[in-house]
């Protein structure tokens, strides 16, 4: 198959092509049924005769060109409704009639606070172009209507809110809302992505539209990609504070499976600039060694990484209720655990050669011993709750001691 992706240089266009690549390399193996043998990727820059060949080759058509922001209003017309106009024109002209996407705007529906929008009317009359020219060609026509979107690649200060929001919170700016009340429709560029290579395989997802409201139907007139996330302007705040006080807080928010805050992390974490990419990270040091609180969570506990000197024992004590697991990936150690009032100890011998995982049982006095007199211990901690200092639940006593 050999594809055309008009806009390739935008925001949707990259992420499309950098995962239509990825296909055609062998490196995502998911859609085992698409060969992309080609891409085409047509930008501004590109010139006429390169459409040309494009348009004659091509068995697939995005067509995700077109303007934002420009100087003039008029400029929205030329540059939505005129090039689709030229795009459409080029595939009749080499009689290719191969299914055509188009990435028009929630806009376009010119309702609400859409209803004098340039742009809106802009991309409903591409629409409307080529819905007649699916109707003259036969050609299968997908128009997409886009809420707003965000992402990786996006360019923060021109049309996302998300991408400023991002790109200043990570670099220190200041923001401006000025109703944290204000609620979007939000879709995710990796969600639009798997839409499209949806569309792609001809599993598109087809609707009508009620207002603004997408409405599934099998026959419908319009496509949509069915997950977006609708969020306050005020919520999405809160969550980017967050996530910037994280490398000092060392606290990481509730990111529930394919939610709007790990979609959002994500993309905020795109935005940092490279001396925000490393951060430090307080280590409690000793004649021992070492202790360094790597990540807290909400409800998942702690993780931390311990590092013993050769020859050290560490820990000797309990916990009511807390439990952690102890995972040597460096030296050779032994870990000791006995329950309280009892002479049983149990012992395990491990070693960074064979990762394992023990678990420290609530009740059960434990130490970690580095058997190696040359090398450090290096042991990944993790513990089911932060650790409170107000209420520790630790309390020290040897493993050795004997029950009396």
């Amino acid at each position: 198959m050999k594809i055309l992706v008009t806009g390739a240089k935008g925001f949707v266009g990259q992420n499309l092509v950098a995962n239509l690549k990825n296909i055609q390399q062998g490196k995502n193996r998911t859609r085992p049924a698409l060969q992309i043998d080609e891409i085409y990727e047509y930008d501004i820059n590109s010139t006429q005769q390169e459409l040309e060949t494009y348009c004659a080759q091509a068995d697939f058509v995005f067509n995700l060109a077109g303007v934002n922001r420009p100087k003039d209003q008029s400029e929205f017309m030329q540059g939505n409704f005129g090039f689709a106009s030229i795009l459409l024109d080029t595939l009749k002209k080499h009689g290719n009639t191969c299914p055509v996407m188009l990435a028009s705007s929630i806009q376009a529906t010119l309702i609400g606070r859409y209803g004098e929008s340039d742009y809106g009317k802009s991309k409903l009359a591409g629409e409307e172009l080529f819905f007649a020219y699916a109707g003259e060609t036969g050609a299968q026509v997908l128009v997409y209507r886009f809420p707003n979107l965000f992402g990786k690649w996006c360019r923060p200060n021109y049309n996302s809110v998300i991408a400023t929001f991002c790109n200043n919170i990570a670099n220190d700016l200041p923001i401006q809302v000025n109703d944290p009340n204000v609620e979007l429709e939000l879709l995710y560029i990796d969600d639009l992505v798997e839409e499209m290579l949806d569309a792609l395989e001809g599993k598109a997802h087809r609707c009508n539209y009620d207002g603004l409201a997408a409405q599934a139907a099998a026959d419908g007139r319009y496509c949509y990609a069915p997950t977006t996330h609708k969020v306050t302007l005020g919520e999405i705040v809160e969550l980017l504070d967050l996530f910037k006080a994280q490398p000092q807080s060392l606290v990481m928010p509730e990111i529930p499976y394919n939610s709007f805050a790990k979609k959002l992390y994500s993309t905020y974490l795109s935005y940092l600039p490279a001396e925000k990419t490393i951060f430090d990270l307080k280590m409690n040091q000793d004649e021992r060694g070492s202790f360094t609180e790597l990540l807290k969570t909400l409800s998942c506990g702690q993780f931390s990484v311990n590092i013993s000197k050769p020859g050290i024992t560490k820990g000797e004590h309990w916990h009511n209720s807390k439990w952690e697991f102890f995972i040597v990936v460096a030296g050779h150690g032994l870990i000791q655990e006995r329950r309280i009032g009892s002479d049983e100890i149990r012992e395990y011998e491990v070693s960074g050669d064979k990762i394992q995982a023990v678990q420290m049982l609530p009740g059960y006095t434990h130490n970690i011993v580095n058997l190696s007199q040359t090398e450090n211990l290096v042991t990944v901690m993790w513990a089911n709750e932060q650790f409170d200092p107000q209420h520790p639940d630790t309390f020290g006593e040897k493993v050795e001691a004997k029950h009396e």
